[in-house]
C-alpha cells in the first residue's frame, strides 16, 4: 500500500484510515469490483446512540437483500466494533451533529463517485432492495415520502431515512447549507426539512409500499402506548406486510430492540 502523508489528518482521521488499511489486509476482505456502475450503500453513525451492533446488522441485512455489485460504507468517528469487512470513513469536519451531517452526502467531496443508497441505521431491510437502484435511474435523487402520509394522502414532504442521490446532483443544497450551516441547523427541525425545501428538480418518491413505517404504517398508531421506558406498542402484535415492501423504519421510539413485538427481533440480524 501506497503510504499516507499525515501531516494535514487529526489523530482521529489518521486512526479511522490505519484501521481501514488494516482491514484490507484481512484474507477475507473482499474488495468491491468496479463494473462501470458504481454504486454504493452508505450509513452514518455518529455519536452513541447507536452502537456498532446497528452498522454491522444493517450491514448484514444489505448484504442479504441486494444482488447487484456495491460496496457498503460507513461514515463515523468511531470505528471500534464495526465488522472488518465493512469500510469506514472519517465524518466530514463540518460543525455538524447527528442527522444534519446528512446535507454532506449531496455535496461532491464525497470519497467515491457514481451513485449511493443511503440508509439510517434503525430500519430492517427484510425483502430485495435491488429496486431502490433501478427505479427511474435516470433522476438524481429519489427519497422517502414522509410517513404523514398515512394520515394526508397529498402529504408531500420528505423522510430522509432512506434516499438514493447520485452524486453531485443536488449540490447546489449543500452549497447553500454550508454558506451558513449554523442558521440552517436552527432554522429547520431537521435535515429532510431543509433537503424538502431546497430540492426541487430532478427529485422523484420511492413507491409509498416499498418503504414503510413500522409503527405507523405496518402496525397502525393505535397500537402505541406510553410505558415508564418510552413510547411502545401496547401489546405483541404481528406487522401488516404488503408484498412489495422491503424495509421497515423505526422512526422516534420504540428502538428495534425495545419494541414488545417478535418481529423485529426475528428480522434484525
Amino acid at each position: 500500500m501506497p503510504k499516507i502523508d499525515k501531516t494535514n489528518l487529526t489523530k482521529e482521521e489518521w486512526r479511522i484510515i490505519r484501521d481501514q488499511r488494516r482491514r484490507e489486509k484481512d484474507d477475507d476482505f473482499v474488495p468491491y469490483e468496479n463494473n462501470g456502475q458504481e454504486r454504493h450503500v452508505i450509513c452514518l453513525k455518529h455519536g452513541n446512540k447507536y452502537g456498532p451492533e446497528y452498522v454491522n446488522k444493517l450491514y448484514n441485512m444489505v448484504k442479504r437483500n441486494l444482488t447487484l455489485d456495491h460496496k457498503f460504507i460507513c461514515f463515523t468517528e468511531d470505528t471500534r466494533g464495526i465488522d472488518s469487512h465493512i469500510e469506514c470513513h472519517p465524518l466530514p469536519g463540518i460543525k455538524a451533529q447527528g442527522w444534519w451531517y446528512k446535507p454532506w452526502f449531496l455535496s461532491t467531496q464525497l470519497p467515491f463517485k457514481g451513485t449511493f443508497l443511503y440508509l439510517d441505521l434503525d430500519l430492517i431491510v427484510f425483502n430485495n432492495i435491488d429496486k431502490l437502484f433501478t427505479y427511474q435511474p435516470d433522476v438524481g435523487f429519489v427519497i422517502i415520502r414522509d410517513f404523514n402520509r398515512q394520515i394526508r394522502s397529498n402529504w408531500d414532504r420528505m423522510n430522509s431515512s432512506v434516499f438514493r442521490c447520485k452524486v453531485g446532483s443536488q449540490y447546489n443544497a449543500w452549497a447553500e447549507f454550508e454558506k451558513n450551516a449554523m442558521n440552517h441547523m436552527r432554522r429547520f427541525p431537521g435535515d429532510q426539512d431543509f433537503m424538502y425545501r431546497m430540492i426541487k428538480n430532478d427529485y422523484a418518491f420511492f413507491p409509498d409500499s416499498w418503504i414503510q413505517s413500522y409503527k405507523w404504517e405496518m402496525r397502525g398508531r393505535d397500537t402505541l402506548t406510553v410505558t415508564a421506558r418510552g413510547r411502545n406498542f401496547k401489546t405483541p402484535g404481528k406487522p401488516k406486510i404488503l408484498n412489495d415492501t422491503s424495509i421497515a423504519v423505526f422512526h422516534g421510539l420504540p428502538n428495534i430492540p425495545d419494541a414488545v413485538d417478535d418481529w423485529p427481533k426475528e428480522n434484525w440480524y
